[in-house]
């Protein structure tokens, strides 16, 4: 795949500025990737330098001194941290669960489908019916499972780094809307943050969004079978599934014990790769999860591969 990587572009022979006058505002591999990612999607896509700076760029593009955000509960703990650098700025969060109806007062409410690492899921009928601007991280379920602005939400935001790029080579974050005035601040807070992607990345994402569907839904399919024998392995104290997806959380008594057991499964940090990796998430959250909780990323391995791995860590 060829890449510009060109940081600035020539006038034209009028001295006007073309499509593409300097990276930081738009470049060739970025433009074919939002394009591509918001057929997807069916909005407008913006990619950023990775999924934190898409959370920062939807705060200064929705936020203003004295909002609140409801942040669903169990959400990825990153993003909660990402808002706790506003707070000197007025910015005030709230948590709930968004397994019921988000709070009153709420002027944001941003949900995420489904939950990393607990792996809730939104109930869209009380989000819709909510007067407040909503933002959906739909990082895990992707627009195969998911087209979050058909269910209401206003914003959707995905860290690119994982399923959309789907190889651990990229960083990479991107949202997506059907309002021209969000896109337009989202934009300005891009550019004048800078908050850009490379080109690198966008090709990446370009690369993986060809077999998305594909690598998914297979991934889907061993994570639910993966989750139905867990459930009945008598060293596993709790799973959680959503039901779709590639994303699996199961409890353990020893979790460190297990995660350095695997063979197959790479004990590692991240998601969303055709390489399965699994990790303790109390060593980065603390007690937000259970202390034994165990996040399980499932890759593009065979099954029962991925199940004899499980079995001999688990025993």
């Amino acid at each position: 795949m060829s890449v510009d990587r060109r940081t600035a572009w020539p006038y034209d022979e009028r001295g006007e500025p073309g499509d593409f006058v300097y990276q930081r505002y738009a470049h060739p591999a970025g433009s074919a990737a939002e394009a591509a990612l918001g057929a997807l999607e069916g909005g407008d896509a913006l990619l950023f330098g990775s999924g934190t700076a898409a959370v920062t760029a939807c705060v200064f593009a929705v936020c203003a001194p004295g909002t609140t955000i409801a942040l669903a509960e169990g959400a990825y703990y990153g993003t909660g941290v990402t808002f706790a650098q506003f707070a000197p700025w007025g910015l005030e969060v709230v948590e709930y669960d968004q397994t019921g109806a988000p709070p009153a007062d709420a002027d944001v409410v941003w949900v995420e489908s489904p939950a990393n690492p607990l792996l809730t899921v939104p109930d869209w009928e009380a989000v819709r019916a909510h007067r407040a601007l909503v933002v959906c991280d739909a990082t895990a379920s992707t627009p195969v499972f998911l087209r979050a602005l058909d269910e209401g939400a206003d914003v959707v935001l995905h860290s690119a780094t994982k399923y959309l790029t789907g190889h651990h080579d990229a960083l990479l974050g991107a949202v997506v809307t059907r309002d021209p005035a969000i896109r337009d601040r989202l934009y300005q807070a891009r550019m004048r943050l800078g908050l850009s992607a490379a080109p690198d990345a966008a090709a990446m994402l370009l690369r993986g969004l060809q077999t998305l569907d594909v690598r998914v839904r297979r991934q889907s399919d061993s994570a639910a079978e993966l989750a139905r024998r867990l459930a009945g392995h008598p060293a596993v104290q709790l799973v959680r599934y959503p039901g779709i997806g590639g994303l699996i959380s199961f409890d353990v008594a020893n979790p460190r014990a297990v995660e350095t057991a695997t063979r197959v499964i790479t004990n590692a940090t991240s998601l969303g790769g055709v390489n399965s990796t699994m990790e303790s998430r109390h060593r980065w959250e603390g007690d937000r999860v259970p202390e034994g909780l165990l996040r399980l990323s499932v890759g593009l391995e065979e099954v029962d591969e991925l199940w004899e791995d499980l079995a001999q860590a688990l025993s």
